[in-house]
């Protein structure tokens, strides 16, 4: 990907943008889509970078796609028999790499995952402690997949304060196995949303999944059925054009379901609360992606944020990553780890242009936090195509509101 930074002058952003199509489910219907026996249709998808990976990956285990437009795939599924093909390329993508290895551990087939370094150090220990699992590095870059076994049917009991992405991965796999399953959510259940929108979307596929309080039950011996389906609207994408609202322009977001199961919608209202001032705490335990763009609408107008410890492992430290760019504009954050589940304080002062170029620190949703406060103060992100990850038209959008935009491509 050709690197590349932009500048952004301080203007009054106005006039509406359609929802960018909703990440998360389009990788979960497009796995549903790979699972079924049968030819599906998913449109209004966005061919982001992570995107692209599950599309790899699927590809990966028999999985056949045909494209019918700027924005629609025709999916030829492998009636749940996922076979190793090729390597599963998972980029940066994170909910590619822990959706898939449940899928490959349905076959007695060896499977090779690749992505990037940054990636493949993230935590997988869920699925070797549940799995015996052995994970072979021989590079940097790849990981081999062993198992003991194909994944059974059973009882799994996971904690809930880990990436809910390893709960969905389950929920993909266990529905084709031979025998009933029931997850068991221990702990404070963080990020359940993400799960419930799993099972809303396998429902749309065949799959029924009861949620009881914190227990998911699964009959096995279930099929995936082919369902034409289109994409919803992306709620934590959209925060970032609703966030300029914030910051003195006049911007609004269409195509964006209010009765979506999005835990992400949450938006609205944490918006609402920053601008009232009204100190009470935002927690963010079931809207983690939304933290970056909530700490630089909170450099303005401040904000009290728990359970953030999580922050720390997602495409970057974004705690880290987000205090040391706002702190160029003159912002005042207090980092509290273990408190509340990590605790971060962003105190209301006047900020001002950054002293410094911005970093994006590689990761999407630091460089369009960044990228919004900027429309407000001006200023230099270097790294700023990290947007292509979940966004890739993310700076025409701006562009399309009125906002100058220069764009310097590295040599």
């Amino acid at each position: 990907m050709k690197r590349y930074n932009v500048k952004i002058a301080p203007s009054r952003p106005s006039g509406c943008v359609t929802a960018p199509p909703s990440k998360s489910i389009s990788h979960r219907a497009l796995i549903c889509t790979a699972l079924a026996q049968g030819v599906s249709v998913i449109s209004n998808l966005a061919f982001s970078e992570d995107i692209l990976a599950t599309v790899d990956a699927l590809t990966a285990i028999g999985a056949r796609f045909e494209k019918l437009g700027e924005d629609t795939l025709k999916v030829h599924g492998v009636g749940g028999k996922p076979i190793s093909i090729d390597t599963l390329n998972c980029r940066e993508s994170g909910s590619t790499l822990r959706f898939m290895i449940p899928i490959c551990l349905l076959s007695p087939d060896e499977f090779k995952l690749s992505g990037t370094e940054k990636l493949l150090s993230r935590p997988l220990g869920v699925y070797s402690d549940i799995f015996k699992v052995r994970y072979c590095r021989p590079d940097g870059n790849t990981i081999t997949l062993k198992a003991g076994k194909p994944i059974n049917s059973g009882e799994y009991r996971i904690d809930g304060g880990i990436s809910s992405q390893f709960i969905t991965g389950l929920l993909f796999a266990l529905p084709l196995t031979d025998g009933d399953s029931k997850i068991i959510v221990e702990g404070n259940f963080e990020s359940a949303s993400y799960v419930d929108l799993t099972v809303d979307t396998l429902a749309k596929f065949g799959i029924t999944v009861t949620r009881e309080n914190n227990i998911f039950y699964i009959k096995g011996n279930q099929k995936y059925t082919p369902a034409d389906m289109k994409i919803e609207g992306d709620a934590s994408n959209a925060a970032f054009f609703e966030a300029l609202n914030l910051f003195g322009g006049v911007a609004s977001v269409a195509e964006l379901n209010p009765q979506s199961k999005q835990g992400d919608m949450a938006f609205k209202r944490h918006f609402e609360a920053l601008k009232c001032g009204s100190g009470n705490p935002i927690d963010l335990s079931d809207c983690p992606d939304l933290a970056p763009i909530l700490f630089a609408c909170a450099a303005v107008y401040g904000g009290i944020f728990t359970h953030t410890d999580r922050l720390r492992l997602k495409e970057s430290d974004r705690i880290t990553a987000m205090k040391e760019e706002l702190e160029k504009l003159g912002a005042r954050i207090e980092v509290i780890d273990g408190v509340d589940g990590g605790t971060v304080i962003i105190h209301s002062t006047e900020l001002h242009a950054p002293t410094l170029p911005l970093s994006s620190h590689n990761d999407h949703r630091i460089a369009m936090s960044l990228s919004i406060l900027c429309t407000r103060f001006g200023g230099e992100i270097e790294g700023a195509e990290a947007v292509a990850k979940s966004m890739p038209d993310f700076f025409e959008k701006l562009e399309s509101l009125g906002v100058q935009i220069t764009k310097e491509y590295s040599k």
